[in-house]
């Protein structure tokens, strides 16, 4: 497609796009496509930025998706780099960012937790740990999953008897704790250990954790013989309960990855038009666990080119060991090597074994991503199925590729929220759920009152950012916990809103209240609909409605939790922590701080004269 054989749209896009070219020169960089209402469509990376947007005005030499992706942008944003490795640094952080609809995307970028053995404390505290890493103390990890780390907390606990517990449990406790009496920790709150016989099972965490377990086992093995001999048996069954700690751990990492040191291992599988990568995590020659990732957009995308932008995307916030094990040979993989190696500010090897047990590690990592990704298709059928019979059931013009459930939770109208969860043919989408603080002045057990702020506000937000429906944020179906009275309440909040066309179900409890495992469904024409109790919609709708009810709770009680951490102390101008402490160990409470005469609040300490009569005023403001 030429001159005027392109498509008005597509003519607009590569206009917009040699506007760009006329300002750009050959040096490394980032570019950003846009659309019309700026929405960022793709991220790329270019050793030489003029050379590479160039492309893209060649229309008939472009892929379809890429036709269809120039005839959508409007403008582009440009960035400079130094260096082509700093591009692709910053592609995958704009990447992450803004997750463009025609990149290949990481789907689940979910941060990975680690163990912390922090050492801001003359006595070590071993944790789990997600997010920054700003703590004092050294960090060991990615695990796979929360399960992994706990596994591997519970058998640090049984073998080195560290502790766990924060720095305000440890300093007010009086006797040991109940991990202390079943042997998951020495009890250095009290005295039970000496701080340097403590360091020494530090040291001893330290080692394992870095995979050096045989000295480790030699001495407990030691330690248990000479108890025995000692005739302390008592010492010894301890010794062997830590020795049995030690062997769990080893036998039960399935990957055996002896000398390979730290290590990530990725291999990929294709099916269908869908596409999974298996990872395994190996520090100090353990295991440390697995996770199949699908990542998203890869239609079209060349395999080695997805693992490419998956690998860069995935260290993005993540520090990379020293080697990665790659099941087949990747596109610009020196200068990922290099990307990566200036991430780690170290020297990271890219590799793709030939031969021995590292091939051998590579070739159970596809295995399991080919398993993964049959599985992962055999729940899409099932899925489908159902969705099918879903749209079946409610009379829905289609397949629904979003849909929304909505509950709220309160205690006696204190603390009302409102939640969102999104489920669509991958599953539940809880990137995409939401909660509302509910702000309106609503009397007390209202719920009718909540859900109408909350569709509202819903509603009103997708009609200022995506007025022509074109991002798939709209929901095909709308599913509420009530009976009649909140379907018509709904309802009615849509119609106000104009929003006429998107189906809306209730759920309400059967006539035992759910007992039988029945439910009703009502539909806004008043016909009401049941399912057998076994049946596998039923099934699927009510689990639907449990993790909104879930949700929902559990965002309520975060908002209760804070709630009972705040006082009216809060709103004074110039009271901060410092002082609102000072004053709660003076008085007790922020009501006797209320009540407090001018004269008690300057004998408070730390509290000026113009600070209590400041406090003074506010409390007892003058007509």
């Amino acid at each position: 497609m030429k001159g005027g054989g392109e498509a008005p749209d597509l003519e607009a896009g590569v206009a917009a796009i040699r506007n760009v070219v006329r300002t750009l020169r050959a040096q490394p960089g980032v570019y950003r496509m846009q659309d019309a209402r700026g929405d960022v469509l793709y991220v790329g990376k270019a050793r030489g930025l003029k050379q590479r947007v160039s492309n893209y005005v060649q229309v008939s030499r472009l892929s379809k998706r890429l036709q269809r992706m120039v005839a959508q942008t409007r403008s582009m944003t440009i960035v400079t780099t130094r260096t082509e490795a700093e591009a692709l640094l910053l592609e995958a952080q704009l990447i992450k960012r803004f997750r463009p609809p025609y990149n290949v995307l990481l789907r689940d970028d979910k941060s990975f937790p680690f163990i912390l053995l922090r050492e801001d404390h003359p006595f070590a505290r071993v944790q789990k740990h997600r997010g920054a890493r700003r703590a004092k103390g050294q960090y060991f990890g990615p695990f796979a999953s929360a399960g992994s780390v706990t596994r591997t907390l519970n058998a640090l606990q049984k073998l080195f008897l560290l502790r766990s517990c924060s720095d305000s449990f440890f300093s007010n406790r009086s006797r040991p704790c109940l991990l202390y009496q079943i042997r998951r920790c020495s009890a250095p709150c009290v005295g039970r250990i000496e701080e340097a016989a403590y360091g020494e099972l530090v040291e001893d965490a330290k080692q394992f954790l870095s995979g050096k377990t045989t000295g480790v086992q030699a001495r407990l093995g030691k330690s248990m013989s000479d108890a025995a001999q000692a005739q302390d048996f008592e010492l010894a069954a301890i010794y062997r309960d830590r020795l049995r700690a030690l062997t769990y751990i080893q036998g039960s990492q399935t990957v055996h990855a002896e000398g390979l040191g730290d290590a990530d291992i990725f291999a990929l599988a294709c099916h269908a038009g869908q596409m999974c990568i298996q990872a395994f995590f190996i520090r100090g020659g353990q295991n440390w666990g697995h996770r199949a990732f699908f990542p998203a957009h890869t239609q079209d995308v060349p395999e080695d080119e997805v693992m490419t932008s998956f690998l860069v995307q995935f260290y993005e916030d993540m520090p990379p060991p020293k080697r990665i094990l790659v099941d087949r040979d990747l596109i610009e993989v020196d200068l990922l090597t290099e990307a990566l190696s200036q991430r780690a500010e170290r020297k990271v090897a890219i590799e793709r074994p030939q031969r021995g047990d590292r091939k051998k590690l590579v070739e159970q990592a596809s295995r399991n991503a080919q398993e993964a990704l049959e599985r992962r298709l055999a729940e899409g059928t099932t899925q489908g199925k159902l969705l099918r019979e879903l749209a079946d059931t409610f009379e829905l013009p289609d397949l629904p590729k979003r849909i929304e459930v909505y509950d709220n939770s309160h205690i006696i109208g204190t603390n009302a929220t409102g939640a969102m969860i999104v489920a669509g043919p991958e599953g539940f989408q809880k990137g995409s759920y939401r909660k509302f603080n509910i702000k309106s002045d609503i009397t007390p057990g209202d719920d009718f009152g909540m859900m109408r702020e909350v569709l509202e506000r819903r509603f009103a937000r997708l009609e200022k950012d995506d007025p022509d429906r074109s991002s798939g944020e709209w929901p095909d179906l709308i599913l509420i916990d009530g009976g009649k009275g909140q379907l018509s309440a709904v309802c009615e909040i849509m119609e106000n809103a104009g929003v006429h066309d998107i189906p809306v179900v209730g759920i309400a409890k059967g006539p035992h209240h759910g007992r039988d495992g029945r439910e009703v469904f009502h539909l806004p024409n008043g016909r009401e609909i049941t399912l057998a109790p076994n049946a596998p919609l039923m099934f699927y709708l009510q689990r639907l409605r449990d993790e909104a009810h879930r949700f929902a709770i559990g965002t309520h009680r975060a908002k209760r939790a804070k709630s009972l951490t705040t006082s009216t102390l809060d709103e004074v101008p110039g009271i901060g922590p410092n002082r609102k402490r000072a004053l709660l160990m003076h008085f007790g409470t922020a009501r006797a701080v209320k009540g407090a005469a001018l004269e008690d609040l300057e004998r408070a300490p730390g509290i000026s004269r113009a600070t209590a009569q400041q406090l003074h005023d506010y409390f007892h403001p003058r007509g």
